[in-house]
Order: structure tokens, then C-alpha cells, then sequence
């Protein structure tokens, strides 16, 4: 996450900045203003409500006044958003279809379901980044464990015994856990449900042991005394708990994950229009109420170039086909 911090800070270069002129009006590209002369449909592959969601309909707003033409937010879910993404990428690259997605369709499911009929890296233009977010470790307020090392030391004694639960397989809170137990070398019960919220209410009445979770998932049952944090998957501690250690702080590294959420287009998608869209996603990512709206539960706003999306993308789906391959995780 320092890496990506110290690659994608918003309009601080060139590319960037002519964007920014393209879409204020300030320098005119011919071409790029026949581009939307219709609406723009933002498919989401996950139901309604959450992270992915909230972002595509937050920036569709601000992309909507800005550009002129109404940017439809639809939800195609299933198959842990692979098919969803799979109606973009077969989409025509001309710009009124894009995906908003988080790092599941992208890197995750394309090694962990078989026959997934896409390659993320070939078949989609990256356009940016635009936020991202750790996992904090929680438990229930009425668990034992106070810390992490109270954890490792009941996994140790306890081996396959510890449940962990998680939005579902191949969600990054269920990798977040896969890691540390590759970390910690400890193993325990992955518990997969459909959506973060049964995970959470079932956590939250000790039907579960422990989890990882979105911070903006969890935040507000922490502030409330309903879970007890842990630790969080970032390099440095949030300023939403500051009183949580980082994994590294708490003698567990290598082990950081950051969930973050993206959008591309089609492969193929014109370079004039591609330009244009991603200065009206900085513009949008900038807006004041968008960033303190998602700053408040705990995502962090970040942008970058297509050519950073793109690089980042690619280590992102190294390094978890690297992962999955290891414990050999599965989905039936």
C-alpha cells in the first residue's frame, strides 16, 4: 500500500492535468467532444448497497453534470462478479459501458473459478483507480481474544478448530485470512456467506469466531462496542482507530491486504474518449462531498493514470494467483 501511495497521487502530472483542461474546456480535442452524445451505462457486477455500488452511483452524479448525459449505475451480480464483468468486456469499445468494480473480477476470480471467460489484463482498458481500503480483524465483543497474539495462540493450541468468516470465497476478507494463516502458519475454519452483512450480524452474535472485514463495513458496530477490532491490513494505523495496530505492529507481516475498487471499459475504448472519461473521474473523485463521504467510513480516494491502473493491475493479479495457487483455494 506505500508503493501504491507514493504511484497514485491525483492531478500531479501532465497526463492528469491535460485531462483536467479537456474536461473544464479549456484545451478542445475535437474528437473527444462527440463523446457522450447518449447515456453511459456503469455496469456494477455486485448487488445493490454495497462498496462498488455506492462509488459508481456517487461518481455517476458528479460525471452526469459534468458531461452532460445521464451515466445509468446497473447491477449485474453472480459468479463473484464475473458476470457482470463479462457483459462489459463483450461490450463495443466506444465508451457507454464501463465496469466499477473491486478487486474480486479483476485479479481474484480469474484464478480462483473455472472457465472464467475473460482475461482482465487483455480484455479491458484500465482507466483509474479510485479508492481503496484495509481489513481490520474483528471479533465478537464477548470473545476471549484481545489481541493478535491471544489469536496466534489459540490457533496454535487449536489448529482447524478457530472459525473465520467471510463475504464469500474469493472475497478479499476471505484472502485476507488465507494470508495470514500462510503468514502465521496456522490454519482455521473458513466460513463463507453471501454478502459481508449475514457474515457481520452472525460475528456479532458469536455464531462466528473472527473475521476480516472492510473497515467501511465494520466501522460503525467497532465505534459501537458490538466488535472489538484487532488489528488492521494497512501499512500504518487509521486515523478512524487509532488506537488499532497494524498486522506488522502486532508481529504479523507480509499479511497486508487493501480492497479497492476500479473502473475500466472495454478493450479497445478511443484514446480521445478515454482521455475525456478519465479527467471527468478525477474531477468527480475530487468533489468535496464524494471525498469526505467516503473518507468518513474509512476509504481512502485515490487516482491514477490508465498506465498506472494497468501496472498495478498486473502485480495485483501476480501476486494472487501466487496466493490461491499456494492453499490451493477453490470454489466449487
Amino acid at each position: 500500500m506505500k508503493i501504491m501511495m507514493q504511484i497514485f497521487r491525483p492531478c500531479q502530472n501532465l497526463f492528469v492535468l491535460w485531462n483536467c483542461l479537456i474536461i473544464l474546456g479549456i484545451v478542445q480535442v475535437p474528437f473527444a467532444f462527440a463523446w457522450p452524445d447518449k447515456n453511459v451505462q456503469i455496469i456494477v457486477p455486485f448487488p445493490p448497497g454495497g462498496s462498488s455500488d455506492v462509488l459508481a452511483r456517487a461518481i455517476s452524479q458528479s460525471m452526469s453534470e459534468r458531461l452532460g448525459k445521464t451515466f445509468i449505475v446497473e447491477n449485474k451480480a453472480g459468479a463473484t462478479g464475473t458476470i457482470g464483468t463479462n457483459l462489459v468486456v463483450k461490450s463495443p469499445p466506444d465508451g457507454y459501458t464501463l465496469l466499477v468494480a473491486s478487486l474480486g473480477p479483476y485479479v481474484i476470480a480469474p484464478h480462483l473459478i473455472k472457465n472464467v471467460p475473460y482475461d482482465p489484463t487483455k480484455d479491458l482498458d484500465a482507466i483509474s483507480l479510485m479508492v481503496q481500503a484495509p481489513n481490520v480483524m474483528v471479533v465478537p465483543a464477548s470473545s476471549p481474544h484481545q489481541s493478535v497474539a491471544d489469536v496466534l495462540n489459540h490457533l496454535k493450541k487449536n489448529p482447524n478448530k478457530m472459525s473465520f468468516a467471510s463475504s464469500g470465497a474469493g472475497s478479499s476478507d476471505h484472502l485476507s485470512a488465507e494470508l495470514f494463516w500462510l503468514q502465521t502458519g496456522t490454519s482455521g475454519i473458513h466460513v463463507p456467506y453471501k454478502g459481508g452483512a449475514p457474515a457481520i450480524t452472525d460475528l456479532i452474535g458469536a455464531q462466528i469466531d473472527i473475521s476480516f472485514q472492510n473497515i467501511n463495513s465494520v466501522i460503525q458496530h467497532i465505534r459501537s462496542g458490538k466488535l472489538r477490532a484487532l488489528a488492521i491490513t494497512s501499512d500504518k494505523r487509521s486515523i478512524l482507530m487509532p488506537n488499532v495496530p497494524t498486522l506488522n505492529e502486532s508481529g504479523v507481516t507480509g499479511a497486508n491486504v487493501a480492497s479497492w475498487q476500479a473502473i475500466a471499459a472495454p478493450r479497445g475504448l478511443p484514446i480521445e474518449i478515454k482521455k475525456k472519461l478519465h479527467a471527468a473521474i478525477v474531477l468527480a473523485l475530487e468533489d468535496k462531498k464524494v471525498r469526505e463521504n467516503f473518507s468518513d467510513v474509512g476509504f481512502e480516494i485515490i487516482s491514477s493514470s490508465p498506465e498506472q491502473f494497468t501496472e498495478f493491475m498486473a502485480t495485483e493479479y501476480a501476486r494472487w494467483k501466487k496466493i490461491i495457487e499456494t492453499r490451493n483455494i477453490k470454489v466449487e
